[in-house]
């Protein structure tokens, strides 16, 4: 096994949270020599760039190749119709259902092996985190301008689509229903997202490679920076004290492995990679891989009503080519009276279908989700295998997961406020009535590495992302979320990374 050195950091895992930490510590310290590893391919020209910024055979092939064991199949698009989940393009099934019950052991949980991660394939939603869903250890002064610079990463907008009279009447109809007694800032109002307006009306989406910036593209990125795609992070290397000093890597395309050294390693390998990977080092603390946290999923599809989309207004959107323009509206989470994360998404933005969609039916679709917060539990964690291993040759993972009652109660809240918006905004499409998807199916999975106040067994990192007695060891990536959140966790994700590469910048 060969051997290489000369390296200040080590990141694992090219999606928007590792991305955010070489970037960070990239402009504070040009000079830091910084090595990304990431298991899949690289599928873009610019590295991590949105697949949804390309279209034809670009985006099929850039959706296949990131498929990991699926690499060689044709994609599919999620569809809730006959119960049982399937990969949605650019991803893999890591999920599996067990008899009839789409909500035990997340049959819907899925991943992707590509430089970008899922930063290739997500819906660019960012809304700001509510009340309860934010980190309660972490100042609020500190996490607002950790948000904000995550805003800035990401380039977060709400002017992402041009003014659209249907977007209006839907906001004004959704706030009759809800703004009632809420902060303004919680007000319904339009989703933001991680985009790029554009004088064509078609926003360009933000993926890994906005993050990155400079870092992305091979002919502007400083020499201090690698990134090597296709190359498995198979084991953390520690010294006799248990500090960190490497990584044990494999060459995907031709099986070589060798050691990199480095006094730090960033594992941002998603919610389910980054406990394989510290499991496979055997670096085990007591909550690693536990409070699996999902985000319980209410869906429909409805036909709006007319009185809220006049068809002048839909022929007009038709005429001008924008019929896919419409953007999409945001009921903030705001608990105790709305502990949920609403969005309402014009069909093509959707990421999910739910019901027959593909009719003659010519009246405009509009798709309306509901994520719910989770009653995190130890008991719902990951099992890394002794013995059998993945497609990559790592640990097999296999889902423990379960609903508890307090579950089942918001989860029936969630279903009917979604039933009583359906009243209000219109009927709903041939078995497109609200229901819960299976799990999994948010794809925001959550606390597997989360971060906690004290190291007493019930978190793997402290509130800057340090392993907890593994000096030089970081962990990013939504696995460090410790709340129960509703919202579409990326920008406290990426705001949580900004404050890792500051540990990693005050330690070196």
């Amino acid at each position: 096994m060969s051997e290489q050195s000369g390296y200040d950091l080590i990141i694992v895992g090219s999606g928007p949270a590792g991305s955010a930490v070489a970037r960070e510590v990239s402009a504070a310290r040009p000079d830091a020599r910084i090595l990304m590893v990431e298991r899949g391919p690289q599928t873009t020209p610019l590295a991590g760039e949105s697949v949804r910024n390309l279209s034809g055979e670009l985006r099929a092939n850039a959706e296949r190749l990131a498929q990991g064991p699926n690499a060689d199949g044709r994609t599919t698009v999620s569809d809730s119709r006959q119960g049982r989940p399937v990969a949605r393009p650019g991803t893999f099934l890591i999920g599996e259902m067990i008899g009839d019950d789409p909500q035990t052991n997340m049959p819907g949980a899925l991943a992707s092996a590509g430089v970008g991660g899922m930063g290739q394939h997500w819906t660019c939603a960012c809304p700001l985190p509510g009340n309860t869903e934010r980190v309660p250890f972490i100042p609020g002064d500190e996490l607002d301008a950790l948000l904000d610079r995550a805003g800035e990463l990401l380039h977060v907008t709400q002017d992402a689509y041009p003014e659209s009279g249907v977007r209006a009447a839907v906001e004004r109809a959704l706030g009759e229903f809800f703004n009632e007694g809420r902060p303004a800032d919680r007000r319904v109002q339009a989703m933001p997202l991680a985009a790029t307006p554009t004088p064509s009306g078609r926003p360009r989406w933000s993926g890994a490679d906005t993050v990155l910036g400079e870092l992305a593209d091979e002919a502007t990125r400083p020499e201090s920076f690698e990134l090597r795609a296709s190359t498995l992070a198979r084991r953390v290397l520690l010294d006799d004290s248990g500090a960190v000093r490497g990584l044990e890597i494999e060459d995907r395309v031709t099986g070589e492995r060798s050691e990199v050294e480095a006094p730090q390693v960033v594992v941002a390998a998603d919610a389910f990679g980054s406990p394989q990977l510290l499991w496979a080092s055997g670096i085990r603390p007591r909550a690693l891989g536990h409070y699996l946290n999902d985000q319980p999923q209410v869906m429909c599809s409805v036909y709006l009503d007319p009185s809220i989309a006049p068809p002048d207004q839909i022929e007009q959107a038709a005429d001008s080519e924008r019929e896919a323009m419409t953007g999409v509206s945001w009921i903030p989470f705001n608990a105790p009276d709305y502990p949920f994360h609403g969005q309402i998404m014009q069909r093509d933005a959707a990421p999910m279908i739910v019901g027959d969609v593909e009719s003659d039916d010519r009246r405009p679709i509009v798709g309306l989700g509901c994520f719910t917060t989770k009653d995190i539990r130890f008991e719902d964690h990951i099992e890394f295998s002794e013995s059998e291993v993945d497609f990559f040759g790592m640990p097999a993972p296999k889902i423990h997961y379960e609903l508890t009652d307090v579950d089942r109660a918001t989860i029936n809240r969630a279903l009917g406020i979604v039933s009583g918006l359906v009243e209000k905004m219109g009927v709903p499409v041939p078995g497109g009535h609200p229901r819960l998807v299976p799990a999994g199916s948010s794809i925001h999975y959550q606390g597997t590495v989360r971060m906690g106040e004290d190291n007493d067994g019930e978190s793997v990192s402290d509130p800057w992302g340090r392993v907890w007695d593994v000096p030089g060891l970081y962990v990013a990536g939504n696995g460090v979320i410790p709340t129960p959140t509703a919202s579409n966790p990326t920008v406290t994700t990426v705001a949580l990374a900004v404050r890792t590469a500051g540990a990693v910048l005050e330690d070196s």
